[in-house]
């Protein structure tokens, strides 16, 4: 009897939103214990995100658990639930997606970002640069793919959040990371251009070959 060694096409990133709603939900659910703890404790001016200072590093990593008070938290819960949620119904790493666009965009926000002047230093806190930066991932994917299902998830994503993520990066409300907003949004395009790269490259049908 020959052995046989069969050499199959890669698979995708196959998973189900059941799979990762759990951790969607405790995602969220460290945000919010994160906020009842900077209610006692003073973590939003220690480990907010300070533009080219090196103490402000930190925040990069920090500032999407980090909020100025509920209205700030609850204004991000609803669309960070949304987003995430569709993420894990689709093909891309959802957590190496949210990682890569929160770290992105936060290196990009303390590197070009508002800093404040010499009287008062900006701390930048939220969840939003992460929730815009999902919103531009799902719009640049689909745009990259040009596959059915992200284009018809870009187009729910469009109709809830479009004007809002239009508005949220132009310098027009006093006291509103708008740059945050907008390095989040310039991260989401980036990471889906980088994943669509990869995922064109590993769907490539691999040679089915015999050995006897």
């Amino acid at each position: 009897m020959s052995d046989v060694l069969k050499t199959d096409p890669v698979a995708g990133n196959q998973h189900q939103i059941g799979d990762e709603i759990r951790g969607v939900l405790i995602f969220v659910g460290v945000i919010w214990v994160v906020h009842v703890l900077d209610i006692f404790l003073p973590l939003g001016e220690y480990f907010g995100l300070v533009p080219r200072y090196l103490s402000g590093i930190p925040g990069i990593g920090a500032m999407t658990f980090l909020h100025r008070d509920f209205g700030h938290l609850l204004s991000n819960t609803f669309p960070l639930i949304v987003l995430l949620t569709l993420l894990a119904g689709s093909r891309a790493n959802s957590w190496q997606t949210v990682a890569s666009i929160a770290v992105l965009g936060g290196l990009l926000l303390w590197l070009f970002g508002r800093n404040g002047n010499e009287v008062q230093i900006v701390a930048h806190i939220g969840a939003s640069l992460l929730v815009f930066g999902l919103v531009t991932f799902f719009l640049a994917a689909a745009w990259f793919e040009r596959r059915l299902v992200p284009m018809l998830v870009a187009a729910v994503v469009g109709f809830m959040y479009g004007w809002s993520t239009l508005t949220g990066i132009l310098p027009i409300t006093k006291g509103v990371s708008w740059d945050g907003h907008l390095c989040g949004a310039i991260a989401g395009i980036l990471v889906a251009w980088l994943q669509t790269g990869l995922n064109q490259s590993t769907d490539i049908p691999a040679e089915r070959s015999t050995i006897g």
